[in-house]
This record gives structure tokens, C-alpha cells and sequence, in this order.
């Protein structure tokens, strides 16, 4: 599939339906903040609640999940897309793993879309879209790498580079021209606005907060997330 940046295709801010979640930050069981162009790997047990809020907007938040039962099973976005039929991911859009099953469910959304097929920014990928000078940039699977060199989380469930599979872009907007190419759009996303979802197994999160300085996914300027967990229902 082609990639593009220059062409603009119609109706390309479609969004799936908009709600609020009940919960609030002063009920979170962990609130932590990760900082432009950084990485985070976390825990969220099943049924745990865990939102992923764009603290200033028009920020991309590349996120793969992981069985945290069986790091091997893991988020696909092949059997998200072939389940769902959908390619872009809203309000009740299901997750689904490697194995056909769902790992977790978009419970709130205030954003409205959510890309599967752009990928994760990477030297190669800067170099074939931009240019050769972009290449020493840093990029997301170069924060996936790094995480999983320095969290003791990776090295407790035996994760490493070779586990490093395909992501969501929360918050991106990549959509599909007719012609197949893929334009990264400006975001649709804002100042405060959150995805949050309810995890259907045990799982890992490994984001990457985007650093990308060449395509609007980022307004050109990464800026901090805020992560928070609260306790499943049945707790």
C-alpha cells in the first residue's frame, strides 16, 4: 500500500459516535503523565478501566497490547478490522488479538477516531516518506525498542524487539484514499480530549507517544499524555 501526504480526500473527518466517561481522575487507581516523545509500559488487569487522554491535542499515541497471560498473543489489527468491519476504531469498537479474541473494548471515547493501519514511525519509514536526513530522527519503534530495554516489566514477561507488532494510533487520523494510498491528516483530536477502554484479559501496554516532527499527526509538535487506571467493576 502506498503512502501519501499531499493528497486530500474527501470526508476525511468522519467520526464515530461521541461519549463521556462517568469515571474521574480523583477515583483513579494510578494517574501518571508521559512526557512528549516518550515511552510508557504498563499493567491493566481484566476488567480494569485505562484512558489515554491527549493533554494539549493533536497528539498520536502509538499502543500495542499484550496477553499479559501469554505476551505471544497480541493486538492484530487484521482480525480487528476483519471482526469489526471496520477500519477505523470508535466508541464500542472491540480489539482483537492474534488468536481471534478480544482483549479490550473502547468504552468512552471523546474523540471520535482512531487509525489501524498507519504503523509505527520509524527511521526507514521517515527516510522512504521524507527524506534520506530524516533517517537519525527519533521515531516510535525507536521507543518501542528503548522500552523494552528499560522496563523490568518487559524483561519479567520475556518481551523484546522481536515482539515489537503492529500498533493503534490513537488519536491519528491516516485515512485510506481511493486509490489505496494513505494520507496522515491533522488530528481530529483536541486539548483534554481521551480514549478509554475496558481490558476482556490481563494485559501489557507498551506505548510510544509519538515524537513525529514530519507529518501534522503530532501538529508538528509532540506534546505530554496523561494515563490512568481505575479498578474493574467487580472489585
Amino acid at each position: 500500500m502506498s503512502m501519501s501526504s499531499s493528497a486530500t480526500p474527501a470526508n476525511f473527518q468522519l467520526s464515530a459516535p461521541l461519549q463521556e466517561s462517568p469515571l474521574t481522575a480523583s477515583t483513579a487507581l494510578s494517574s501518571e503523565t508521559c512526557a512528549a516523545g516518550e515511552p510508557w509500559m504498563g499493567r491493566v488487569k481484566q476488567g480494569q478501566r485505562f484512558r489515554i487522554v491527549d493533554l494539549e491535542g493533536n497528539q498520536a499515541v502509538d499502543t500495542i497490547f499484550y496477553s499479559a497471560a501469554d505476551p505471544s498473543e497480541r493486538y492484530s489489527p487484521a482480525e480487528t478490522i476483519r471482526k469489526s468491519g471496520q477500519l477505523y476504531l470508535g466508541l464500542g469498537s472491540s480489539l482483537y488479538s492474534s488468536e481471534g479474541r478480544i482483549m479490550a473494548t473502547i468504552s468512552a471515547d471523546t474523540c471520535g477516531r482512531h487509525d489501524t493501519v498507519g504503523g509505527a514511525c520509524s527511521c526507514e519509514s521517515n527516510t522512504v516518506r521524507y527524506a534520506m536526513d530524516k533517517r537519525p530522527m527519533h521515531s516510535c519503534r525507536d521507543n518501542f525498542m528503548t522500552a523494552l530495554t528499560m522496563f523490568h516489566l518487559a524483561e519479567e514477561v520475556g518481551l523484546g524487539v522481536r515482539d515489537i507488532g503492529a500498533n493503534i494510533n490513537f488519536f491519528m487520523n491516516v485515512p485510506v484514499l481511493p486509490d489505496g494510498a494513505l494520507y496522515f491528516a491533522d488530528g481530529i483530536s483536541g486539548a483534554g480530549k481521551y480514549v478509554e477502554i475496558i481490558a476482556a484479559m490481563d494485559l501489557i501496554v507498551l506505548i510510544s507517544n509519538c515524537p513525529q516532527l514530519n507529518n501534522p499527526c503530532n501538529g508538528y509538535n509532540p506534546t505530554p499524555i496523561q494515563l490512568l487506571t481505575w479498578k474493574a467493576d467487580h472489585a
